[in-house]
Formats: structure tokens, C-alpha cells, sequence
């Protein structure tokens, strides 16, 4: 009968069940982050959902036949104006209102002044950079930016809350 090295042995049996008690904790980690991933994916498609909601609500309640754009961008140009067609590298000068869903109003270049800014270069909420290439100087339109089109998910630590969709009163004044 063969002898087994115990000093060899009970080492080895250690290091087998160390390993194997440690797959079993790396597979029960793996399914909780999966689950956690999918709660997250779940939460998100709920909000996004809801968000949708608000604004098609907004929308049927002020009676607005609007655009929606790829993005999910909203717009009604509800003034033409004849001047030139805004584009990318224009200077786009603009008076603005912004207001959130429930009806408050936030901002204006009544208060803050118009706002200025080069076409294509960022520095303002990529609903508004879309919604202005679509118009023409002496246009005015109402738009509605998802959050992911405005200030997303932080807001603007300001008057604009987390996962804000924005509504804006815009005229396209002048390009430079």
C-alpha cells in the first residue's frame, strides 16, 4: 500500500479548496454585478420612458404640431424669418427663453442677455446647436431638449435639476 506524504498533501488539499471557494465567490460577485448591470439598464429605460411621456403630454397640452428629429430633438418653427440660413463656423446670436416641464421658467436673455455662440464648436446644449442649423435668421421656434440633448443627467448646479428636459422660446436674431 502506498504512503501518501501528508506534508505534501494537506497543503495541496488547501490550495485546491482555496481556489475553489474563491471561484465560487468570483462567480457570485459576476451575478451580482449582471444584476446590478441589468436593474441599472432597467432604471434607465423607466426614466427614459417616463421622460418621453412628460413631453408628449407637454406637447398634446399646449396643442404644438413639432419636428422630432433623430436625436429626439422637438422643434415648431412657428415664425419664418427670410434672413440668412444659419450654419456651421456662423456666430449665432439668439433671444431665448428656457423653461422646465412643469411650466417654470429658468432663463432668459431678458435677464441674461442674448446668447452668442459658434456653430458646430459646442459650448451650449447640443439640442440647441442641432435645433439652430434647421433655421433661418428671423425665425422662432419653440424646441423641447430631452435631457441627454440638454444638461443630462447633472443638470447645470444651478436653476436646471438633474435629468431636466428643457423647453425653449428661441429667435434666431442675427449670425455673424
Amino acid at each position: 500500500m502506498p504512503r501518501i506524504n501528508l506534508h505534501v498533501f494537506i497543503p495541496t488539499a488547501l490550495i485546491i479548496m482555496l481556489f475553489s471557494c474563491s471561484d465560487q465567490k468570483e462567480k457570485q460577485v459576476e451575478k451580482k454585478e449582471v444584476s446590478s448591470l441589468e436593474s441599472l439598464e432597467k432604471a434607465n429605460r423607466y426614466l427614459v420612458r417616463t421622460e418621453l411621456e412628460d413631453i408628449e403630454n407637454y406637447v398634446r397640452r399646449h396643442g404644438w404640431k413639432m419636428q422630432e428629429t433623430g436625436t429626439g430633438l422637438k422643434i415648431m418653427i412657428y415664425n419664418q424669418g427670410n434672413g440668412e440660413r444659419a450654419e456651421k463656423g456662423k456666430i449665432a446670436v439668439i433671444n431665448y427663453q428656457t423653461f422646465l416641464l412643469n411650466g417654470n421658467l429658468i432663463y432668459t436673455s431678458d435677464e441674461l442677455g442674448q446668447k452668442e455662440f459658434k456653430i458646430g464648436k459646442g459650448g451650449v446644449e447640443s439640442g440647441l446647436e442641432e435645433a439652430i442649423v434647421m433655421m433661418r435668421v428671423g425665425d422662432k421656434a419653440k424646441l423641447i431638449l430631452p435631457a441627454h440633448l440638454a444638461f443630462g443627467l447633472l443638470g447645470d448646479d444651478n436653476k436646471i435639476p438633474p435629468r431636466s428636459a428643457l423647453v425653449y422660446d428661441i429667435e434666431l436674431v442675427s449670425l455673424k
